[in-house]
């Protein structure tokens, strides 16, 4: 039987965020039916402004200080970190400009409470945002439906940063992209079998551009290595036996054109495409080999994954309450 209160942790990852930091937070609940204690902690991604003053004159619960700017995806692992060594029982992510709705988190933590799923994502109807634009909403949809084919999930917002975790699902989360976290979490808890639900949410007015992009291009660029990097790690055999297949049946069309030639008029002047079919036949069955070596990489990353999950729960204090991380008046900071 439990004894420990339920303790939720509302993580808000800020770069340069004193000016709507205070909105932020004014927005967030400060009691949820079924949780006991709720805290907010704040992850100041190495700010050049006030960051860290304003919030903790908002009187949030915990602050970490990165020393230099690390990127959105290190500031949210950052944050998840040190929710777990804070005793998070759930844990939230919000964005410091006070993009989403804060009072939708009773609806985003709900079904983690009524153990209905490790994961929840806030779905903020991408299709009627009016805040974007036709051509980005389109793009949106295209990204987050390349995401649920690739990961066998149902989250219609793939790109949404408002989303709720359990204990256990933040335990077993590892990112490894430099550039965000919502993609690769989506597709790494897809091929780890969670239970992932989503609910509409609800969004403020916009306060200022997007900062984890230059432009659009430059998004899906970053996005779509993302996806293919990420599927490649959990999937390598079907993507290098695809490939090689490609390759191996290229060198087996070029094969047949050259036997043709070679029946009907001797093959003379065709000799290139026998070189070119021989290499591509080469090519393709050292790239279904590699598929093989990829595979069972793979594997053992599976099972550094789940000693990372065991050795990560060693590591965390057994009292839920117990604090690895300051409160706000003991800044922590990275080393």
């Amino acid at each position: 039987m439990r004894n420990t209160p339920t303790k939720l942790i509302i993580q808000i990852p800020c770069l340069d965020e004193a000016l709507t930091l205070p909105e932020t937070v004014r927005d967030l609940p400060r009691a949820i039916p079924g949780i006991d204690i709720i805290e907010f902690l704040v992850i100041d991604d190495g700010s050049a402004d006030e960051t860290t003053t304003v919030a903790r004159a908002c009187g949030v619960d915990h602050i970490v200080s990165l020393r230099r700017t690390r990127g959105l995806a290190a500031a949210f692992t950052t944050g998840i970190d040190a929710c777990l060594k804070l005793g998070a029982d759930f844990i939230v992510n919000t964005d410091g400009d006070n993009q989403y709705f804060g009072q939708d988190i009773p609806a985003l933590v709900g079904p983690l409470i009524r153990g209905e799923a490790d994961i929840v994502i806030g779905d903020r109807n991408v299709r009627a945002l009016a805040s974007m634009s036709p051509s980005k909403r389109f793009l949106q949809r295209l990204g987050s439906w390349v995401v649920r084919q690739v990961s066998n999930t149902r989250v219609p917002d793939t790109t949404s940063g408002f989303r709720a975790y359990t204990r256990e699902a933040a335990l077993r989360m590892t990112i490894v992209s430099e550039f965000s976290y919502t993609l690769e979490s989506i597709i790494q808890a897809g091929k780890k079998r969670m239970a992932i639900a989503h609910v509409p949410v609800r969004t403020n007015l916009r306060t200022r551009p997007s900062r984890l992009f230059r432009s659009i291009w430059a998004y899906l660029k970053q996005s779509g290595s993302t996806i293919v990097r990420i599927y490649t790690m959990y999937e390598p055999l079907k993507v290098f036996t695809s490939i090689g297949l490609l390759t191996f049946a290229g060198g087996l069309a070029t094969s047949a054109r050259f036997l043709y030639f070679y029946f009907t008029s001797g093959g003379a002047g065709h000799l290139q495409s026998l070189l070119l079919a021989a290499v591509l036949l080469i090519v393709g069955f050292q790239i279904m080999l590699m598929g093989l070596v990829a595979d069972v990489i793979s594997a053992n990353r599976k099972l550094l994954e789940d000693l990372l999950y065991r050795i990560r729960s060693l590591e965390l204090p057994s009292d839920r309450r117990s604090s690895a991380v300051g409160p706000a008046s003991n800044d922590s900071s990275d080393q």
